[in-house]
């Protein structure tokens, strides 16, 4: 038994250290969570686009906005206060020269560029053949544009660089834009509006509640590429008025992308009333192509689920039956009862395995339900993985309770404790960290946006021992010598099992969304799907130990963790199918690394979660099955 000054030595540096960084925290600048609020806009007032950083579907590298000749705002480029999230995604927020004035329609100059190098002209071509995309934002919603493939229009977010037109296989860039902004008009008459942004939060002043206003409640964009005359054009000033701009089809009419030429930059803006409120303006995104409920794979799941409830209800039932004739019949697991609960190979091992699984299954859960409720809305960029990353590292008070709880019953006693504690404490987060290096090594030598910043590292590695580190030594207060319960035992990993292919698929890898970047809002179907995987994930264990034991193998304990936990085999093997066969134009042997590597990691947290759900489950139903045996 630890001595207890120990005990509450380690508690009392999780508490102190946990009391730091709230202090800590206390110093500083809030993050800005767009979307969280409603903004009202009066006539005439100015508005700003930002701008995000350059992403392709052809390649997993996003760029700065600026790394591209592009015109940049009178008064330097500024960038917008970010969250964890945003940095750890790549996003890379600015401002931009972009900027509106609600309901006035006009037509605006914005620069010339000087004539362009041949590393420009390079850089350019390069982004327009990667279908590299320009993401802007206004009011917190994303810029659309509609296309027409084969009579079908399709949404998209964001414009592309260029094109290449097929005729002269010639690079053309966009250089014009044609925006057109929703506005609904908002009457707060008796109502209490709170404004706020990046500055902070207040209450407007008595005298001025009863307003009305324009809410922005949609964005598009129709991108097209015009020959601008330079020497007409770079006598204007920025912001300078100019006539209409019309866009043609054909290359003559078109901005080439070429040495010495000198590209101009034009655009148009155009308010629209709409009746759209402001609750449901990002309803238009929800119509996108990822966000559809799979009705067929949850009705599936549904029949897998009911067919392995019948199976374990049959076995519980003939556990009742034979409850006490083990003296009359020796036969099937009944025999194995006295090596059932034998200590398994490589204990600790197994211990800090659950013990993470716990943690990963339980950020899983409580970030799914936040975001159906929510809480954690797309909508606010980077919410959700910040969210994620602070349930995970409080969490880890609950994957030392559960790692050296196992570790007492096996043992008999709590000797050894701290080293499964510790060793909790760094496993998954020291894999994720290793691929997670490598990987931003990767990033920092392409000039990629979405390397993290030596900075945020240094952040992050703070985090991970200031928090993630002492969390599990304090949930790891060991219990009391265990007394009567018995230790156990196991070995032999076994592969994936079907079942468990089709709700693991929809619940934890919808492959459009994280890597196509589309919009994903079915939280409540994804929550039900999740649900589902924890039941198929626990039949499938229980069914499969119950097998094991009636053929008298006693060796079940990391059986029942990798009869579910193998099914990550499974979601990395699909993942390279997904790379081969539908990420296709994916470019690039860092741009694959980058993709094998994120697949990895998340093929890792699948296998720690489902492989500890399913063997807390056989671990239970051992128990209740031998429990129930009387042995004179």
């Amino acid at each position: 038994m630890a001595h207890p000054l120990n005990l509450r030595t380690c508690s009392s540096i999780s508490l102190a250290t946990l009391l730091i960084f709230i202090s800590l925290a206390s110093l500083c600048n809030g993050f800005y969570l767009p979307g969280s609020y409603m903004k009202t806009y009066a006539q005439d007032e100015e508005i700003n686009v930002k701008v995000n950083s350059l992403t392709s579907i052809e390649t997993e590298l996003p760029f700065d906005y600026y790394s591209l000749p592009y015109c940049k705002p009178p008064k330097g480029v500024k960038k917008s206060a970010e969250n964890l999230g945003e940095l750890l995604m790549g996003d890379q927020i600015d401002n931009s020269p972009y900027r509106f004035r609600v309901n006035v329609n006009e037509s605006v100059y914005l620069c010339t560029t000087t004539p362009l190098t041949e590393h420009e002209v390079k850089l350019l071509k390069q982004r327009t053949r990667d279908l590299y995309q320009v993401n802007m934002i206004l009011d917190n919603l994303p810029v659309m544009r509609f296309t027409k493939q084969n009579d079908v229009t399709i949404q998209w977010t964001g414009f592309p660089v260029g094109y290449t037109e097929s005729s002269n296989k010639e690079d053309y860039i966009i250089n014009h834009l044609k925006f057109k902004v929703y506005v609904h008009e908002y009457d707060g008459s008796g109502l209490q509006i709170i404004s706020t942004g990046e500055e902070g939060m207040g209450v407007v002043p008595e005298a001025d509640k009863k307003i009305s206003g324009y809410q922005i409640v949609k964005f598009e964009v129709y991108p097209c590429s015009i020959k601008h005359d330079p020497k007409t054009f770079s006598k204007h000033n920025i912001y300078e008025l100019v006539p209409p701009q019309d866009c043609f089809s054909g290359p003559e009419k078109s901005q080439i992308i070429r040495e010495q030429e000198r590209i101009s930059f034009t655009y148009d803006v155009v308010f629209v009333p709409s009746d759209i409120k402001w609750p449901s303006r990002w309803d238009a995104y929800l119509k996108m192509e990822g966000a559809r409920v799979h009705w067929f794979s949850i009705m599936n799941s549904l029949m897998v689920i009911f067919f392995l409830a019948g199976i374990v209800f049959v076995i519980f039932l003939r556990t009742v039956r034979s409850a006490g004739q083990m003296n009359e019949e020796l036969s099937g697991w009944k025999l194995v009862v006295g090596d059932v609960f034998r200590e398994p190979p490589m204990p600790k091992l197994l211990c800090v395995m659950i013990g993470d699984g716990v943690q990963i299954a339980g950020m899983a859960v409580v970030t799914i339900v936040f975001a159906a409720l929510g809480f954690m809305s797309p909508a606010s960029r980077g919410m959700l993985l910040t969210g994620m990353i602070i349930l995970y590292l409080f969490l880890g008070i609950v994957s030392g309770y559960f790692s050296v709880r196992l570790w007492i019953t096996i043992k008999g006693t709590s000797e050894g404790w701290r080293s499964v504690s510790w060793s909790t404490a760094g496993f998954f987060p020291g894999i994720a960290f290793v691929i997670l290096t490598i990987l931003n090594f990767l990033l920092w030598g392409s000039g990629s946006s979405g390397a993290i910043p030596i900075s945020l590292f240094f952040l992050l590695l703070a985090l991970w021992f200031c928090i993630s580190v002492p969390s599990p030594c304090s949930g790891a207060y060991p219990q009391r010598d265990p007394g009567e319960e018995v230790p156990f035992m196991a070995a032999g990993p076994r592969s994936g099992d079907p079942p468990l292919w089709n709700p693991l698929h929809r619940a934890l890898l919808h492959p459009s969304s994280i890597w196509l970047g589309r919009f994903y809002y079915v939280f409540g179907f994804l929550f039900v799907v999740l649900v589902l995987l924890v039941i198929v994930c626990a039949e499938v264990s229980v069914v499969l130990t119950y097998m094991h034991l009636c053929v008298e193998d006693w060796r079940w304990w990391w059986k029942a963790f990798f009869a579910s936990g193998s099914v990550s085999l499974y979601v990395f093997l699909y993942s390279i199918n997904y790379l081969v066969f539908d990420l296709k134009s994916l470019s690039g042997p860092v741009s694959a690394t980058l993709y094998l590597g994120y697949s990895l990691l998340i093929a890792t947290a699948i296998m720690l979660s489902t492989g500890s759900i399913g063997f807390l489950t056989s671990f239970y139903f051992v128990h209740y099955l031998f429990s129930s045996v009387k042995i004179d």
